[in-house]
């Protein structure tokens, strides 16, 4: 494990200079990243083909593959992202507060880079880019390990981040990936505590899971995503089809995609058969309770299991409630805590539902495909955090900080 003893030495050195770096030369970075990502497509899809072709011998599924996959749009993408964040204010020597006591010291609490961060995950190469971008405008440096099955993009794209600091004159170290597959590496990695401040997996839930219980390093969870969406006895119908079609279909292999939609009694008889029209033409297979059977007899039964389920595929399970009470009991029972909506006409239904549900991102109205640092202006994201401290929801620059008090006296001694 020399080399990423290695790594873990020149990741602790690079993290002082990047902290100190102005946010006019991390910016140049960035657009440089971006001008290199575009004009480096052709090698980028080249190195992409790869690992689609190895995947696709190996048996991955579509919906894998599609996470996996580059074309020019998500290239464009991944370089606009790093722009995105080049617009965004740098968080770093933000006083967060400012007071003095009574014996005179003068006291901040500024805003600091974390040091060095690792990141686990899987398949999306664009978490490669994106990672990058948050870590190094936040003054942190970075150590990547992503999936085997997307190796050579990953490696490719470094290559064009770590010529772009090269270019601009900043210390390569900032970004590296690990190149190993062989799983005694990532477990090492996960060990790293002596170089590593914080890890954040990325990926399904035996990744997380897996990190969890190796890990020796501090853990930020990036959550599955059993998501929500739930149709209130007041919904506008022909409102709440589009946000289930699009919270569904739009891109179902992303932890911010409808698995399970909650369905008022009451509207059920004239909700249900609209759905499952709309439905078809993305050959969404529907798994419903006896009371959602009574109207779509043909569709297959629920289990329990169902309702837990991340399917990250064209599977929905329906359950059927007589209340908003029961829907927010439901949805806190099976939910990941990641993203959920409720569909209503009703105010006091939305704020119910807004207070009541646990978890990260909370709805009203809206697709839950909304979850995402993109679509919240943060530029990208390292994850979507499900957990409770530090960090909640999609992160982005302010959450790969910490702090620290600066305190100014003029002589002041404790008694």
């Amino acid at each position: 494990m020399k080399e990423l003893t290695e790594m873990g030495k020149r990741a602790c050195e690079a993290k002082y200079v990047l902290g100190a770096l102005s946010s006019e030369k991390k910016n140049a970075v960035l657009y440089r990243a971006a001008m290199l990502l575009r004009s480096g497509k052709e090698a980028l899809l080249k190195a992409n083909a790869e690992d689609i072709a190895r995947a696709r011998e190996n048996g991955m599924k579509e919906a894998m593959i599609d996470r996996l996959t580059l074309n020019e749009k998500r290239i464009d993408g991944i370089a606009e992202g790093l722009e995105q964040v080049a617009l965004l204010p740098d968080p770093i020597g933000e006083v967060m507060d400012h007071f003095t006591r009574p014996n005179g010291l003068d006291i901040e609490k500024v805003r600091v880079p974390l040091g060095v961060i690792g990141i686990i995950f899987e398949s999306r190469p664009n978490v490669c880019a994106d990672a990058f971008a948050l870590t190094f405008k936040s003054g942190n440096a970075v150590i990547l390990k992503g999936g085997s099955d997307a190796l050579h993009t990953n490696l490719a794209i470094e290559t064009l981040l770590r010529q772009a600091l090269r270019e601009e004159g900043v210390t390569e170290d900032a970004v590296q990936v690990i190149d190993s597959t062989d799983r005694a590496v990532t477990t090492a990695f996960m060990q790293m505590k002596e170089y590593v401040d914080v890890l954040i997996p990325r990926g399904g839930a035996g990744l997380i899971r897996s990190v969890v219980e190796h890990s020796t390093i501090p853990v930020i969870e990036t959550g599955t995503g059993n998501c929500h969406v739930y149709v209130d006895e007041s919904a506008d119908l022909e409102m709440a089809v589009r946000i289930v079609v699009n919270a569904k279909t739009q891109r179902i292999s992303v932890c911010n995609a409808c698995e399970s939609l909650v369905v008022h009694s009451a509207v059920k008889d004239r909700f249900l058969p609209m759905l499952k029209e709309a439905l078809q033409p993305s050959g969404v297979e529907m798994r419903g309770d006896e009371r959602v059977r009574e109207v779509l007899p043909d569709i297959v039964p629920a289990t329990e299991e169902d309702y837990g389920r991340e399917y990250l595929d064209y599977i929905l399970s329906l359950k059927t409630v007589d209340s908003t009470e029961e829907a927010i009991a439901h949805i806190n029972r099976y939910n990941t805590h990641h993203s959920e909506t409720i569909v209503t006409g009703t105010p006091e239904h939305a704020e119910s539902f807004l207070n009541g549900v646990d978890a990260a991102c909370v709805y009203v109205n809206a697709s839950t495909r909304f979850t995402d640092g993109f679509e919240f202006g943060f530029g990208a994201e390292i994850g979507i955090s499900t957990q409770k401290f530090h960090a909640r929801g999609p992160m982005g620059l302010k959450e790969l900080t910490s702090y620290k008090y600066k305190i100014r006296g003029n002589g002041q001694i404790r008694s």
